[in-house]
């Protein structure tokens, strides 16, 4: 009896160890990492999302990883990519913060293991992940970040793992050029500029080019300091005796609002016209919804675009709440990345990097994008939008040419 309880014993210690093995081999490549970290047998891809989702911009991070994990919902509900492999979203605050940016892309790269990066929002913490990103030749895809430093270096070189899925701050103003020529039909332009900032000097220099080579003529250019300037009168009655057609201000809101009030108050009532530096803030409040009648900005997408319905939709039903161009734009570059990958045929960094690069006729949201191969910057449409009794309504979208 007790022969019989030893073998009895032995053989459920062997059955035991017989089921663990075979267990073990079931499991292990599709729910167990690997020593690495990556995802055992690439049963899942992973890309990474590099957010400000706290911080003095955290709207902005939100709003853009909304985006993100949207697109990649979407696209493992169709079954995923590379023959139907799903992807894994794996986030990261940057807080807002430069310094948080590197160490967020530095954790999403080596701990994470993810293929391609999307975010961050800002121009300046992107800049700070572009040494990390380079080190490791992982491609990032910023939704937002218009800075031109972010894809082309002061020497002109290109870097190579850094793309965008918005336009760059002169595209701008050759948008708005375009604009005032073919939609609103006028000859005679004058600018107000910010003598400080890049941004309004970018913008302003590029819709002069563009302006003056159809032929048309810019009968003023006036000057102010952004943050010291107050009263604009004197400049907006110089204006005022050029007669022009239009105003192209491609300032912030704050002084922007003051100009356009104080250029109603002058009988000013030409067309006023700027960039997205108007479409955030309260512009209206400080100009009146009556003055604001007549203006125009540029922007990279319009929530009553007829042409993203179903994105608002679908963005409304999984977070309650209307989307903006920041949600958008998120949701273009991970699909942006995601269409790389599938191109690519492979998760090889340097194939979705050659993807990416070669980026035609994708539809995006906020419009059609095609890569510039010598500068990593998407050629795209840019939307109009236009203020009537206080409210922003899409006017139009406007294609580069």
């Amino acid at each position: 009896m007790k022969t019989k309880k030893i073998l009895l014993y032995a053989l459920v210690v062997v059955m035991s160890l017989v089921l663990i093995v075979g267990c073990g081999s079931k499991t292990t490549p599709s729910s167990q990492p690997d020593q690495g970290g990556k995802s055992t047998a690439e049963e899942v891809i992973k890309i990474g999302g590099n957010f400000e989702l706290t911080g003095g911009v955290a709207e902005f991070g939100k709003k853009g990883e909304n985006g993100a994990k949207l697109a990649i919902k979407e696209i493992n509900e169709q079954g995923g990519i590379l023959g139907g492999k799903k992807i894994v979203y794996v986030g990261a605050d940057n807080k807002s913060e430069a310094g948080e940016s590197t160490a967020a892309t530095t954790k999403l790269i080596t701990m994470d293991k993810v293929v391609g990066i999307v975010g961050p929002m800002t121009s300046g913490n992107t800049l700070a992940a572009i040494p990390v990103v380079t080190e490791h030749k992982i491609p990032l895809v910023t939704p937002t970040g218009t800075n031109s430093k972010v894809t082309v270096n002061d020497n002109g070189s290109v870097n190579a793992w850094l793309f965008r899925a918005c336009f760059i701050d002169p595209f701008q103003g050759e948008v708005a050029a375009n604009f005032a020529l073919d939609t609103l039909k006028v000859s005679k332009a004058a600018l107000v500029i910010d003598q400080k900032g890049d941004y309004a000097k970018g913008l302003a220099d590029s819709f002069k080019k563009t302006f003056e080579a159809a032929g048309k003529e810019v009968v003023a250019s006036e000057l102010y300091v952004a943050g010291q300037d107050t009263d604009f009168r004197s400049i907006l009655t110089n204006i005022r005796s050029k007669n022009p057609d239009i105003i192209f201000v491609p300032g912030y809101y704050g002084e922007v609002g003051m100009i356009v009030k104080q250029a109603r108050e002058l009988g000013i009532t030409a067309a006023i016209l700027g960039g997205d530096g108007w479409g955030s803030g309260p512009i209206v409040d400080v100009a009146g919804k009556d003055a604001m009648n007549n203006t125009y900005y540029v922007d990279h997408v319009a929530s009553d675009d007829p042409a993203i319905a179903e994105f608002n939709a679908n963005y409304k039903k999984e977070y309650n709440q209307d989307a903006d161009s920041f949600g958008a734009l998120g949701y273009d570059a991970t699909k942006m990345l995601i269409a790389a990958i599938e191109a690519a045929g492979s998760t090889d960094a340097e194939a979705i990097r050659l993807a990416l690069e070669t980026t035609s006729g994708f539809q995006g949201v906020s419009g059609a994008i095609n890569i510039d191969a010598a500068t990593h910057n998407p050629k795209k449409s840019a939307t109009i939008l236009e203020f009537k009794d206080g409210e922003k309504v899409f006017a139009t979208r406007v294609d580069p040419k």
